[in-house]
């Protein structure tokens, strides 16, 4: 079996959200498949990471500060961005075809004699197949520890039949409301279905129905919680002054995250966070790659899960945390790749909060007082059709000068008449349609100036899509 065949027969299984009724989420059959394999997930330490925005960054983050600590350490992710073998990694390198094909082979084979003997009630799922191949390819790594982002959920998604030694829980909102209920309230206690009795939780303060709800769940079952403030850099503009340093290493106070304000737009420079903070009685320098004053929180949840893992057993240094943070790698979000002519931005906002992240990203990068004329800005945009796509055109839209609307290569995807309706309120005078991404990229590079900006958001699928396209050139 080659790898394209192994990805054509686990797409041709069924993903769980792709339309019609919802499927029935039962761990059971999970775990009939799991120790059908060998229980290969109870050969390594496990971290899961859920919630509803950051976790992916998070989740990377954490893995990268491990590898950096000389651990062999797994990382599996959802969704991917260009190709399938992106969600499961050793130590920042995905699985090769030739290993995820093969393990695909044993994985259906097994899942196929379960059902036969009447041990599963029908094939698992597009999900469940693809963990218990990361499970397997971890265990055959032999990784000491792997890092689990939460597919969906929390209670019953795939990944949550491990028995993890630490849990982290980013920020929750409103999203997959059909599957995971109506209030961030209900969404929370979904969220808190990874937290394990006498186990440890790493979060941070957030939305009050989800501190409620999570707090209550990590009561009841005795969890110790792990507060990552003190790993989160103050930014409001009343802040008392940071220590920050300049582009010599050397420090002085800056308020906020004016500590470096390079020349920019220009190729690739943006106002980065790089900032001195104290970890285990340390002060490092981190200089994270991810942009954004929403990825301080992410940041923040991974150093605190580090230092903590530190006393699970795998020991951790506080430079190596600066150097994790420095080298993590997580495509897709606020990506910049330079155009010929426009320059683009990648970003896999697929919901309101995230909307709302990159909204802020945007206008602190292009649009602040500084910039006399900003960029004349260009958005791709194009969602699944489950999303509250009007709300994410409110945010995003006003900083647009032309939109075009797409959709992605997926059943869930909305089509351009649904966009257009979702979407009316907030649609600026120049509105282009494309039935592709690859047109969609055309029609921007042709309507936007050559020293504009092209953003791409509304789904990591969209944002996969133009990735693909624009690598290839």
């Amino acid at each position: 079996m080659t790898y394209d065949s192994a990805v054509q027969a686990l797409f041709a299984l069924g993903h769980e959200l792709a339309g019609g009724q919802p499927r029935k989420f039962d761990l059971d059959h999970m775990r009939v498949l799991a120790r059908a394999l060998g229980d290969p997930q109870a050969r390594f330490k496990s971290v899961l990471v859920a919630g509803t925005n950051g976790k992916g960054s998070t989740s990377a983050t954490l893995a990268s500060i491990l590898s950096a600590a000389g651990h062999k350490t797994g990382l599996y992710t959802s969704p991917h961005l260009v190709r399938v073998n992106e969600r499961m990694r050793v130590n920042g390198v995905s699985i090769a075809d030739e290993q995820f094909a093969s393990l695909f082979a044993r994985v259906n084979a097994v899942a196929e004699a379960e059902v036969k003997r009447g041990a599963l009630p029908h094939m698992p799922s597009f999900f469940e197949v693809l963990t218990a191949i990361g499970f397997q390819h971890f265990a055959d790594c032999n990784v000491e520890i792997t890092v689990l982002e939460v597919g969906m959920g929390g209670r019953l998604d795939a990944t949550n039949i491990v028995e993890p030694i630490l849990s982290v829980i980013t920020d929750v909102s409103l999203d997959h409301q059909q599957y995971l209920g109506n209030t961030v309230t209900e969404i929370a206690r979904e969220k808190a279905g990874i937290l394990r009795k006498n186990g440890i939780l790493v979060t941070l303060p957030q939305h009050p129905e989800a501190n409620d709800a999570i707090g209550k769940v990590a009561m009841g079952l005795g969890v110790r919680g792990v507060s990552a403030v003190q790993y989160v850099p103050n930014v409001s503009p009343s802040a008392q002054p940071l220590k920050a340093v300049d582009s010599m290493g050397r420090s002085s106070p800056y308020k906020a995250l004016d500590a470096l304000r390079p020349a920019r737009h220009q190729i690739g420079e943006f106002l980065r966070a790089r900032y001195f903070l104290e970890v285990m009685g340390e002060e490092i320098l981190l200089e994270p790659p991810l942009i954004g004053r929403h990825q301080l929180r992410n940041i923040a949840l991974a150093v605190a899960a580090a230092e903590e893992l530190g006393r699970l057993g795998f020991p951790v240094t506080a430079q190596q945390i600066s150097d994790g943070v420095r080298d993590t790698h997580w495509p897709g979000r606020f990506q910049f790749v330079p155009g010929p002519g426009a320059d683009f931005i990648l970003d896999v906002a697929h919901n309101p909060a995230g909307a709302w992240a990159l909204r802020s990203a945007l206008s602190e990068q292009f649009l602040s007082e500084e910039d006399a004329s900003p960029p004349s800005l260009t958005m791709i945009f194009g969602g699944m059709r489950d999303k509250t796509l009007g709300e994410m055109a409110e945010m995003l839209f006003p900083l647009a000068d032309r939109v075009v609307l797409t959709h992605a290569h997926s059943p869930r995807a909305a089509s351009i008449e649904e966009l257009r309706k979702a979407c009316e309120s907030a649609l600026p005078d120049k509105v282009f349609s494309a039935e592709s991404v690859d047109e969609a990229l055309s029609v921007a590079q042709k309507e936007t100036p050559g020293k504009g900006l092209i953003v791409v958001a509304g789904s990591v699928y969209l944002v996969g899509e133009a990735v693909k396209r624009l690598q290839e050139g």
